[in-house]
């Protein structure tokens, strides 16, 4: 099997900044068909300055996904400028922080709507539009939906509850969907990661060498990864090499979640 995406369009959500925007240009790079979709239009224009102006296979769209309205437009826009749906990456999301002892703390609603159930609705609304493509002769593999989560989802930090819970529900999300569209022929998985060295990671470590060093403590590969280590896993969950993977959370974080923080502080 192939791990091509040339000539397949893909939706990329928070495609603006970090691991969303380097997933998209390395499909962009791989010869597929982009629409990078975000709803921080002033950052979709700049980064996309140079690619939305030279690439004929680069789209911007720009608007609120927690709105029903936003995901059918950004569905027709796909679709008007290059016919079809074949991939969709759900990367945009959010990370606050939780009192949990603060009963009016609305946090946990917040990040579910933001990083559960706006991927759920992106996921339904596109998996219409592949099954709709694929007309009454499916042939194997019609779609893929890759989710992006993180560690979280299995570590526990009691400042990060709401994200916590919010990305372990978008994979409990992944495995259901997975199993309801596997009829259909559309795969659903998800790559969760750990540290990577994006430009926000990049500014909150400048000068912070103790946080750098607790990292790669607790990294069995003893680095941060790269974005586009993250961009080759979706790659692969995106192509037709992955024909018969499907409800996976595929983890790219070095080793860190095989070993326990509270045995690395104790040597």
């Amino acid at each position: 099997m192939s791990f091509s995406i040339a000539g397949k369009t893909a939706i990329v959500t928070g495609a603006a900044n970090g691991v969303g925007l380097a997933i998209g240009r390395h499909f962009v790079k791989m010869g597929a068909n982009v629409v990078f979709a975000d709803m921080d239009e002033k950052g979709l224009c700049h980064e996309l300055a140079d690619e939305a102006g030279k690439d004929e296979n680069v789209r911007k769209f720009a608007g609120d996904l927690r709105k029903k309205l936003t995901i059918r437009n950004l569905l027709s826009a796909t679709v008007d400028a290059f016919e079809r749906v074949d991939i969709l990456v759900n990367a945009s999301r959010q990370v606050i922080t939780t009192d949990p002892l603060d009963p009016d703390d609305n946090s946990v609603e917040e990040l579910l709507q933001q990083n559960t159930l706006t991927a759920m609705r992106m996921s339904q609304a596109v998996a219409r539009r592949m099954i709709k493509q694929a007309g009454d002769n499916p042939s194997g593999s019609i779609g893929s939906i890759v989710n992006i989560s993180s560690i979280a989802a299995c570590r526990a930090h009691p400042d990060l509850l709401a994200y916590s819970v919010s990305t372990a529900a978008l994979e409990q999300m992944t495995r259901s969907m997975a199993v309801a569209l596997a009829a259909n022929g559309i795969r659903v998985n998800a790559v969760a990661f750990g540290s990577v060295m994006s430009a926000s990671l990049k500014g909150s470590l400048k000068d912070q060498d103790e946080t750098r060093e607790a990292i790669l403590e607790n990294t069995p590969l003893h680095r941060i990864a790269s974005p586009g280590e993250v961009s080759d896993a979706v790659q692969y969950l995106a192509s037709d090499a992955s024909n018969f993977v499907t409800g996976q959370i595929i983890t790219v974080d070095g080793g860190r979640t095989l070993i326990d923080p509270a045995a690395v502080s104790a040597h």
